[in-house]
């Protein structure tokens, strides 16, 4: 710890950030008891996805823009713990002395449409504007949609949701469980079937990020839900072993039944053609193996030359039929 009586917590600056970190907070002093609040000293942090909401993600690097800052602060002993939506870490560590050393049980992981009409997504008149920052979303929607205006979305989610009530969109797509966990989710339209909208590599998880020899382990582990690491770890390893992150088209959701973990994997271009899709199944325990079979099959269809060249999107990210 930076010092005995106090865990300083990095945390970006959005109401869902805050939300999310009193609800892991709440759940430490609960199986803490002798623990108080006043130990936890949250910092906010502005991150360079934060600081520039205005530009395409993909064009400001993507790849963990929203943890960068917060990593540093961890490294430098700024802080003590991140709290992060573990969709948005990437999947290729960046510092090798960092781990995640909790996962919070897993909420809802579906996408969800808001339409100001509250038509669902396949009723929703053509020529109608979807707003999303999502390079797998734009893919899916025109997936399944072609003649769907598609417009660039930033900002947290307050302000996408003000600007779908500005009337700029027509409807507008985001995760279920942070609608969920800020009390919004009264305003969806239609959670979205995953059929349509396979997610994103662990949306809907919350991790605990430190140093990996931090003393806190300790006290942060006792909340930690086995089944979801194993399920996100399933999912990151894919995305690490194919070499994609989050400006991929790519959705990955592992389920654990019983003994069994569930992979089921879908992979498009931007054109919204599907390139790949995938459901395999092993024991839980053999959980790395089948990840490791599904990325060597993901890459002996697809090819990692073409994996690596949908990382970039070179088109203009608003679409018009």
């Amino acid at each position: 710890m930076s010092e005995l009586q106090k865990i300083v917590v990095g945390i970006r600056s959005s109401n869902l950030s805050k939300t999310q970190t009193n609800l892991l907070i709440q759940e430490i002093l609960k199986q803490n008891p002798n623990l108080s609040k006043d130990i936890f000293d949250i910092k906010t942090i502005k991150t360079t996805g934060d600081v520039q909401n205005t530009h395409r993600l993909d064009q400001i690097g993507g790849k963990g823009l929203f943890i960068k800052e917060i990593e540093e602060h961890i490294i430098s002993s700024k802080v003590d713990i991140g709290v992060h939506s573990m969709k948005d870490v990437p999947a290729q560590d960046l510092y090798s002395d960092l781990d995640i050393i909790c996962w919070m049980k897993r909420h809802k992981p579906n996408d969800a449409l808001i339409s100001n009409s509250g038509k669902s997504f396949m009723d929703l008149p053509a020529g109608s504007v979807i707003g999303t920052s999502s390079i797998r979303r734009r893919s899916q929607v025109l997936s399944l949609r072609k003649d769907l205006s598609i417009k660039l979305l930033r900002g947290n989610v307050d302000t996408r949701i003000q600007k779908l009530k500005n009337q700029e969109y027509d409807a507008i797509i985001l995760s279920l469980a942070g609608l969920a966990r800020l009390n919004l989710e009264h305003l969806v339209t239609e959670v979205l079937d995953f059929k349509l909208f396979l997610p994103a590599a662990c949306q809907g998880a919350i991790g605990v990020q430190a140093l990996k020899n931090s003393k806190i382990k300790k006290i942060i582990s006792t909340i930690n839900d086995p089944q979801t690491q194993t399920e996100c770890m399933a999912e990151r390893r894919v995305l690490k072993k194919i070499n994609a992150n989050c400006n991929s088209p790519v959705s990955i959701y592992a389920t654990i039944r019983e003994n069994n973990i569930i992979l089921n994997f879908e992979m498009f271009d931007h054109e919204g053609n599907k390139l790949f899709k995938k459901i395999v199944s092993d024991t839980k325990q053999n959980y790395l193996n089948l990840s490791d079979e599904l990325s060597d099959q993901i890459i002996n269809t697809i090819g990692q030359i073409k994996i690596d060249e949908l990382d970039n999107l070179k088109n203009d990210f608003d679409y018009t039929p």
